[in-house]
C-alpha cells in the first residue's frame, strides 16, 4: 500500500507554517462553495503565516462521497486558477477520511487520498464514541507504511474529560493534530477545555487550521496567539512549522 501512495512531496523553501487540514477546494464538501471564496481563504491563511496549505476534503460515506481521482481533478482546477494570483501559499492535497465501514477498503483499493508524499493520512472519528478495533486498524496502517494523523481529537466526546482512551492509539503511532480554533471556543467549551488539557499533557504533535471559509482565517490568527500563550513561542513554532513538515516527510520525532 505504501508504494501505491508515494507521490512527489514539495515543501516550501522558507520556514513558514504548514497547514495540514483545510477545506478550500470549492463545492466538494462543507467547505468553500466557489473559487473566489477558496482563493480568499488561502489568501487569508497566508496572511496569518502559512506558506503551505494542504486541502483535506471530506471522504465520508453517505455524506461526502468523494474519491481520490475526482478530488485531484478538482484541486488541479483550483490550483490552476490560483496560479494567476500573487503571493499565495503553496497548495497541495490530501483528504479527511472518516473512520467508517469502508475506511480500510478505500486504502486497500487506492480510493483514499493520503497527504502529499504518501507517508501519512488524515483520519476523522465519530464524535460520540471510539469505533471498535480502532487501534488495530491504525496499527495496520503503520505496518503498511502510512502514519495515521488523528484530526481534532479534542472534539471527540471520549476525550472531553480525560486522555486515557488515547493511550492505545498513541502506542500504535497515531499522531494527534490540534484544530487550533478549538482554543478560541469555536466548537464549544468542552472541546476548548480538552484542547487545553491535551496541550498541557504534550499530546499533540502539530496544529492546523481546519478552516472552512474565509472568515476562519482571522480566527486562526487569534488562536495562534492563544497557542503561544499556552505552550510558549518555541513549541508553537514547532507545532505549526516543523511538526507538520515532519508528518509529511515521514520523519516524526519520538
Amino acid at each position: 500500500m505504501s508504494a501505491r501512495y508515494r507521490t512527489e512531496l514539495v515543501l516550501p523553501p522558507d520556514r513558514g507554517y504548514v497547514d495540514l487540514h483545510s477545506h478550500y477546494v470549492p463545492a466538494v464538501d462543507d467547505g468553500v462553495k466557489s473559487v473566489d471564496e477558496g482563493l480568499a481563504l488561502v489568501r487569508g491563511l497566508g496572511e496569518v503565516g502559512f506558506s503551505m496549505v494542504v486541502a483535506t476534503p471530506h471522504i465520508r460515506t453517505a455524506m461526502f462521497e468523494n474519491r481520490a481521482a475526482p478530488l485531484r481533478s478538482a484541486h488541479a482546477a483550483f490550483r490552476e486558477r490560483a496560479e494567476t494570483e500573487a503571493d499565495l501559499p503553496v497548495l497541495d492535497l490530501g483528504a479527511e477520511h472518516y473512520f467508517d465501514d469502508v475506511f480500510w477498503r478505500l486504502f486497500e483499493e487506492g480510493g483514499a487520498l493520503p497527504y502529499p508524499g504518501g507517508r501519512s493520512a488524515l483520519v476523522e472519528l465519530p464524535r460520540e464514541r471510539l469505533p471498535h478495533g480502532l487501534a488495530q486498524a491504525f496499527f495496520r496502517m503503520r505496518v503498511a507504511g502510512v502514519t495515521p494523523v488523528l484530526a481534532h481529537p479534542e472534539r471527540y466526546r471520549p476525550f472531553f474529560d480525560a486522555t486515557d482512551d488515547m493511550d492505545p492509539l498513541l502506542d500504535v503511532g497515531v499522531v494527534p493534530l490540534l484544530d487550533i480554533m478549538s482554543l478560541t471556543g469555536k466548537y464549544g467549551k468542552k472541546p476548548q477545555e480538552a484542547a487545553e488539557r491535551m496541550l498541557d499533557e504534550g499530546v499533540y504533535y502539530a496544529a492546523c487550521s481546519d478552516a472552512h471559509r474565509p472568515a476562519d482565517a482571522p480566527v486562526v490568527g487569534e488562536a495562534m496567539a492563544l497557542l503561544e500563550r499556552r505552550v510558549g513561542r518555541e513549541e508553537k513554532e514547532f507545532m505549526l512549522g516543523q511538526g507538520p513538515r515532519d508528518i509529511l516527510a515521514g520523519t516524526i520525532q519520538d
